[in-house]
């Protein structure tokens, strides 16, 4: 078999977390947090895997970025709501909120019937997939009332028909958050003028984010359900939760131009978040845990920054017991 081909058959990126509140759980994943070293922390170094790749550097390095814009030409709103519809040919809608409510539901239906459910913050647009694909959708916009009550303050019905079906995966969201000034993506640019393909720079981003990024116990056990990662102050910081270790590396791949979803789901009964990643030559490479080249065992982002054997092998599974629920 052709050795790239064989590479990418059995390569994966599977970010293996759980989400919002829980932070990462299971006692395998708290164990290999403890072994983690307390003085680990991000850098701008180049990895070893970059120096040692440095004179491989063929691959086509994007300088120029989707970026999401409220271009105003489509546009649906009343005093207090504003939802920017003039890109949804790109995958995403934009929505403002200028009210006065202490909190902001954004509710998204999309056409198979997933309810997609985000905390909105008052004032500046905020960006958000369109990952359903084709076909109707339907947004609902509430305003806390009291205790956990919400009044509805705008509705509407979009119908979608996207021009790329990797575009929802190719720009920023909220919850996947960059622009062209982030030291991220300056990062991205550095890593892959040092990769051969598109293959060799996911490979770089993942040793890049288990070599620098720590677990951060204390931000998990204390993280609100309105949490959104900050991939640069992940990078600054050299630690985060798993929700960053997800959102850093689905940043650092899309800015390249590498359709990533990060998907939220479970694992067994575990609520967990993960990544796949789109390669030409098989389509979007997930649930599959074992390399079989000369590199890797685990390819967990998540748990191989923190520690690897036989009790994380067995925490991750084969990966038959992923269930995809959500994709942004």
């Amino acid at each position: 078999m052709h050795q790239k081909t064989l590479r990418i058959r059995v390569f994966l990126i599977v970010l293996f977390i759980v989400f919002l509140l829980a932070g990462c759980s299971g006692q395998e994943a708290n164990a290999a947090s403890e072994a983690q070293p307390a003085e680990k922390r991000v850098t701008t170094e180049k990895s070893e895997t970059a120096k040692q790749d440095a004179s491989a550097g063929t691959r086509k390095t994007q300088h120029e970025f989707l970026l999401p814009e409220a271009s105003g030409s489509t546009v649906y709103e009343n005093d207090i709501i504003s939802i920017d519809a003039s890109n949804i040919s790109e995958g995403y809608i934009m929505v403002r909120y200028s009210g006065d409510a202490d909190k902001i539901r954004l509710q998204i239906t999309a056409p198979d019937g997933t309810v997609y459910n985000y905390t909105m913050f008052a004032g500046s647009y905020e960006t958000f997939p369109l990952s359903g694909g084709n076909g109707a959708y339907h947004l609902d916009i509430l305003e806390h009332a009291y205790d956990n009550m919400y009044a509805m303050a705008f509705s509407q019905d979009i119908e979608v028909t996207l021009n790329d079906e990797f575009k929802p995966f190719l720009y920023p969201n909220q919850y996947v958050w960059f622009t062209k000034d982030d030291a991220t993506v300056s990062y991205g640019e550095e890593l892959s003028e040092s990769s051969s393909d598109d293959l060799d720079y996911v490979a770089q981003v993942y040793h890049y984010v288990i070599e620098n990024i720590s677990y951060d116990k204390e931000l998990a056990a204390n993280v609100s359900a309105d949490y959104l990662p900050d991939i640069d102050v992940t990078m600054e910081t050299g630690k985060g939760i798993c929700f960053d270790y997800a959102s850093l590396m689905a940043a650092l791949l899309r800015s390249q131009g590498v359709p990533t979803k990060l998907v939220v789901g479970y694992s067994g009964e575990a609520y967990h978040a993960w990544i796949s990643v789109y390669l030409d030559e098989i389509g979007w490479v997930d649930n599959i845990i074992e390399f079989d080249g000369k590199n890797w065992s685990l390819v967990d982002p998540t748990l191989a920054a923190n520690n690897e054997g036989s009790a994380v092998k067995k925490y991750i599974g084969d990966g038959s017991n992923y269930t995809v629920k959500y994709s942004y």
